[in-house]
């Protein structure tokens, strides 16, 4: 019996996805939830499992494609995968194959896409990479292996055979490289674009003293992760809880733009920025008001572990009222972090820099991160948003206010 194989069902933040890679080609046997294509979408990478055994007759849609919510992709001929082949059970003193594939047979697997954009970043060809994975597909791990293993390899150049030293001056080779952006590298670039054009967007700074939360950190962080399971006290939770606060006490922060009206929500569904290989995604933590800062902080562990394995639902992107970025992670000192729309405000976060202050009269080295609130004016006047932004700071230069809501 034929079953057809359909995309998932798009919701309605999803216009549609494109086929990025088909792990299975027709004819190929396969077994129920197994891996067989993958859908970019311009939030998630999508992965269509098998429902049944069998064997897939007839592929619909290719690589590149573009496709609908439940367009049909393959079609799948159910229980021919538990078929015996004719002559199969009899011993065969020559085996048809080689027990071990040969390498090169790991080019020819399909790749996913973040294979690809490794093997395209540090220019390696698939034939050079062992593969690990089922009917020999080429893992990440098995990039980063591979790198790891080059790049530990000593480099051995006999004196001998040494190459002449290139002559000084600007190269003869001018090497380029072009590859076309993938789908969701090009919907966040219209997104930001779109941001920049379409509100009026402005950026308002503060700085915050980081030795209070600082700390309170070093001196609960090991209580803290013994008593959650493992999970770390790190600054980011501090700011969400610090975040959902001032949301309460401003509400236009936490509002949204529809046509000609204001939506105003009643709940604080905050996003957090991740960077991935494939460009950066904004999880959301879902009614993170009513999470403690164990809650908070696991989450967004979770989060990020999901959305680096391109493990992120649709679900899991959709919504949010509200945006933490932290690009001090990188070593960002200051920016101007670009709204997410609909949303109208999103708080960037910064390095920690020790630096000269003015305290009581005396000049102290203290730990300051720069904060930066970028938010839509057409909807928050500028008196809104520096007091937000103060309540931020006063929050968590005195931590405790966080928990007694002062």
């Amino acid at each position: 019996m034929a079953t057809e194989i359909k995309a998932p069902t798009f919701p309605e933040s999803v216009a549609d996805g494109e086929i990025a890679c088909w792990h299975k080609g027709e004819g190929d046997t396969v077994a129920r939830d197994e891996l067989i294509v993958e859908i970019e979408t311009d939030k998630v990478v999508m992965e269509v499992l098998a429902p049944e055994d069998g064997v897939i007759t007839k592929i619909h849609a290719q690589e590149g494609e573009v496709i609908n919510s439940e367009q049909l992709l393959a079609t799948l001929e159910q229980g021919a995968a538990a078929a015996t082949p004719s002559g199969a059970g009899k011993p065969d003193a020559t085996p048809q194959e080689p027990a071990a594939a040969p390498r090169e047979a790991a080019s020819a697997a399909p790749l996913g896409p973040a294979v690809r954009q490794l093997l395209e970043e540090h220019k390696l060809d698939a034939s050079q990479v062992s593969s690990t994975g089922k009917g020999g597909r080429i893992t990440k791990e098995d990039v980063l292996e591979h790198l790891k293993a080059r790049d530990a390899a000593p480099a051995v150049a006999p004196a001998a055979a040494a190459i002449p030293a290139a002559p000084v001056g600007p190269s003869s080779e001018r090497v380029e490289k072009r590859v076309p952006m993938t789908r969701m590298r090009s919907k966040i670039a219209e997104r930001l674009l779109n941001a920049t054009q379409q509100t009026a967007m402005l950026t308002t700074f503060n700085e915050v003293n980081m030795a209070p939360v600082m700390a309170l950190r070093s001196k609960y962080k090991d209580q803290f992760e013994k008593t959650h399971n493992g999970t770390r006290l790190g600054f980011m939770g501090f700011f969400v809880k610090a975040a959902c606060e001032a949301l309460k006490r401003f509400p236009a922060v936490n509002a949204s733009i529809d046509g000609s009206d204001v939506v105003y929500h009643g709940y604080q569904d905050i996003g957090v920025a991740v960077s991935t290989e494939n460009g950066l995604v904004v999880p959301v933590l879902r009614d993170a008001d009513f999470m403690s800062l164990a809650d908070v902080e696991a989450a967004i562990r979770d989060l990020g572990i999901r959305a680096k394995d391109n493990k992120l639902t649709i679900e899991d992107m959709t919504g949010g009222t509200f945006t933490v970025t932290n690009g001090g992670v990188f070593g960002s000192l200051l920016s101007t972090p670009i709204l997410n729309p609909p949303q109208t405000g999103i708080l960037g976060m910064h390095k920690i820099q020790d630096r000269p202050m003015a305290v009581n009269g005396q000049v102290v080295i203290q730990p300051m991160m720069y904060l930066a609130l970028s938010y839509d004016h057409r909807l928050i006047d500028g008196k809104t948003a520096v007091q937000f932004l103060v309540a931020i700071k006063d929050l968590i230069e005195d931590p405790a206010r966080i928990l007694l809501q002062l």
